[in-house]
């Protein structure tokens, strides 16, 4: 973005001091001058929105990335949380039969 902002504000620039010396040394008449200002200043008009339009492309572009990123990382957070559950669930199972077989021995010996 830092480019393109540079880009736009030397662009802008440019075009005030190509104005600036057109008129001081212009040789034709006022309303000839006037035009060309006029037309100069509608090209520096589309010229910045076509700026602002890709700028925005830009932003968006790389929102739409960052979510992707996002969403990708979330989805692998998922995966290894499913995972892990099923990693404790089977420990628990695990653990459990440990303990009813105990008890059904203790329950034996009493």
């Amino acid at each position: 973005m830092s480019d393109n902002s540079n880009t736009l504000l030397a662009l802008i620039t440019g075009s005030a001091i190509g104005a600036a010396l057109g008129i001081l040394y212009a040789p034709d008449k006022g309303t000839h001058t006037r035009r060309r200002i006029a037309e100069q200043a509608a090209a520096t008009k589309d010229t910045i929105a076509d700026n602002a339009l890709e700028l925005k492309d830009t932003v968006v572009s790389k929102l739409v990335s960052e979510k992707d990123t996002l969403d990708t990382r979330m989805n692998s957070l998922v995966s290894d949380v499913s995972y892990k559950t099923e990693d404790v669930i089977t420990s628990l199972e695990k653990k459990l039969s440990e303990l009813k077989a105990k008890n059904k021995k203790l329950q034996k010996t009493s």
